[in-house]
């Protein structure tokens, strides 16, 4: 957030969380509904990552370790009470699934030195003991600012595996050089030149630097975009698409509510020489187009021997939204604020036309964790459907097909009456989420659709949508799209129905599952 302290931040969230929480619909029925903040039932995601309490926020890019990967994330052990002690640590979770987490508790630590808090960073494994730790140390490098303002890049290091980590002194190892933003760094190894590359978010330039020991950098260059708000949580890959084409990949979370643009995880496919990164074209492209899916990551994929998958990666994102941070209900039903997305597998796929784009798919490990399977057939629509089902926590899929129609999906999470509910779909030349018929985090009612292209002319859209206690995340057409965002419906609420505008629709293959973890 540009010109704000996150522990500013964090205190205020604290300070509004969900007393603020109203529902902000189109419909009269949903502008009824206040309570969701009553604490009728858990809010706490079945099969989503959660803080196991207090506060969450960016997730930080898992790394594989001894046969599992570690994931860190900014934890705030001190949320509920903020004042002086408000602000971040990396805790760890480890996985080998990526569904199923183990709690291994902080492993950075907040307010050890002088510098206080610890805010997003990287962590890599320095197997060639580049930065004379010991072969295998995991090195950390994260933004702090000692003083709330001035941002620069720590070193922090770890002899036993990525679980418990010591600072490398109090000094810098890359010091602000006079500018307001410069944080998020992000460190990968250039195997080809022999060296460690970071990329930084600097306001609407991602910054370039070269190390040779992670303790000592230079600037190289950048990338600069502007339009799109202040860049941050940088990242950059490389990825090999099916056809056999090799991509660089930048991305960025940035926000671009102000140009009416998604305010998620921004990308450019392109090269990348080591020192400088040419776009294929200059407008980003976004791996997410909902309004809940920031300071994402994307990590590398390995199987369980520990081999790397060159032509797929995984990515997580913070279920949340700086605008709204602290309006939740699970803070004071649950004792928590922090979900994240589902793990996805992320492919580089060739459209028709010749551009390279992301495709985002649930990870397969969902599939070793499904509890029920409802299989529902082919069911034809024409207006309203209600279904014989109800949950709060489920994956839906379905294969719309149509002759003429101007609009299909399902309704969420409805309520008994089909007042509230969650709607998701197709409608005319756009796919669309709109929570705006439950309680959203979104007070303003500014940002409660959330849409993305849609060619209607095939006729037919592939579904698949996950729908957890304060989530839904939509995948259409197997993954070119995605819609994360977040909603806070009364636990209540458990109905399921399809719907179409305009037409008759045959939803084939309707099937829900529901998973255990």
């Amino acid at each position: 957030m540009p010109g704000i302290s996150r522990r500013s931040l964090f205190i205020a969230s604290a300070a509004g969380a969900a007393g603020a929480l109203l529902p902000a619909g189109r419909s009269p029925a949903a502008a009824a509904s206040t309570t969701a903040a009553a604490c009728t039932g858990s809010y706490r995601a079945e099969y989503h990552f959660t803080v196991p309490d207090q506060w969450m926020n960016d997730p930080q890019r898992p790394v594989w370790i001894d046969g599992e990967y570690h994931y860190y994330y900014l934890y705030n052990p001190d949320y509920s009470t903020g004042g002086t002690t408000a602000g971040t640590a990396w805790r760890l979770a480890t996985s080998t699934d990526l569904v199923s987490f183990t709690d291994r508790g902080i492993a950075v630590p907040k307010n050890t030195t002088p510098n206080g808090d610890v805010w997003s960073g990287s962590a890599v494994v320095d197997t060639g003991n580049t930065a004379g730790f010991g072969a295998g140390a995991v090195i950390v490098l994260a933004t702090m600012a000692p003083d709330d303002v001035t941002q620069a890049q720590y070193l922090y290091y770890s002899t036993d595996g990525g679980r418990t980590f010591t600072n490398h002194g109090t000094a810098p190892v890359l010091p602000n050089p006079g500018v307001r933003d410069f944080r998020d760094p992000k460190v990968i190894r250039d195997e080809e030149r022999g060296r460690w590359v970071m990329t930084l978010a600097e306001n609407d330039k991602v910054g370039f630097y070269h190390s040779a020991d992670l303790k000592s950098w230079t600037y190289v260059g950048g990338f600069i975009k502007g339009g799109i708000g202040v860049l941050e949580c940088p990242d950059l890959f490389r990825i090999r698409a099916a056809d056999g084409t090799w991509k660089w990949v930048l991305g960025v979370s940035a926000n671009g509510k102000g140009s009416g643009l998604p305010s998620t995880y921004a990308y450019w496919t392109g090269s990348f020489d080591g020192t400088t990164f040419t776009p294929d074209v200059s407008d980003p492209q976004w791996l997410d187009h909902g309004w809940d899916w920031y300071a994402a990551v994307t990590f590398e994929k390995r199987n369980a021997g520990g081999t790397l998958d060159p032509a797929a990666r995984y990515a997580i994102g913070w279920m949340n939204h700086w605008d709204y941070a602290g309006t939740t209900p699970t803070m004071e039903c649950d004792g928590f604020n922090g979900t994240d997305s589902i793990v996805r597998e992320v492919t580089l796929k060739r459209a028709a036309g010749g551009t390279y784009y992301l495709a985002s798919q649930p990870v397969a490990g969902l599939d070793a964790h499904v509890s029920r399977t409802v299989d529902l057939g082919d069911l034809e629509v024409d207006g309203n459907l209600l279904l014989d089902y109800t949950g709060t926590a489920y994956e839906v899929s379905t294969d719309i097909t149509w002759d003429q129609l101007t609009g299909a999906g399902l309704q969420l999470r409805r309520s008994s009456d089909g007042g509230r509910h969650i709607d998701a779909g197709i409608y005319g030349d756009y796919a669309f989420v709109n929570r705006g018929y439950t309680v959203s985090p979104d007070s303003t009612g500014r940002w409660q659709e959330s849409r993305s292209p849609f060619d209607a002319s095939a006729g037919m859209v592939r579904l698949r949508i996950l729908i957890d206690r304060t989530s839904v995340e939509m995948f259409v057409d197997d993954g070119r799209y995605t819609h994360s965002t977040e909603v806070f419906p009364d636990p209540a609420d458990t109905g399921l129905a399809l719907f179409t505008i305009g037409g008759t629709a045959l939803f084939r293959n309707t099937v829900i599952r529901e998973f255990a973890v």
